[in-house]
């Protein structure tokens, strides 16, 4: 599956398998000319609420709300 946004004149596109994320083309510049990857949250979430992030030992929790907000908590 590919994903194209279109918030930036460069495209940016994301595939994704059910198992795994792999970051295709997904910098944009910035003003300091520092790139700064981005993925949708919704390739995240992969149709799901909730997803855990595991850092240095430690999960993150980023979920969904009823508002389609996101919440990140450890």
């Amino acid at each position: 599956m590919s994903i194209s946004t279109q918030s930036h004149p460069v495209a940016h596109a994301v595939a994704a398998s059910p198992r795994s994320l792999q970051l295709v083309n997904t910098r944009r510049e910035v003003a300091d000319n520092a790139a700064i990857p981005r993925i949708s949250s919704q390739m995240l979430l992969d149709g799901g609420r909730e997803l855990v992030i595991q850092h240095q030992g430690g999960e993150y929790h980023l979920r969904l709300t009823r508002n389609d907000k996101l919440i990140l908590t450890k």
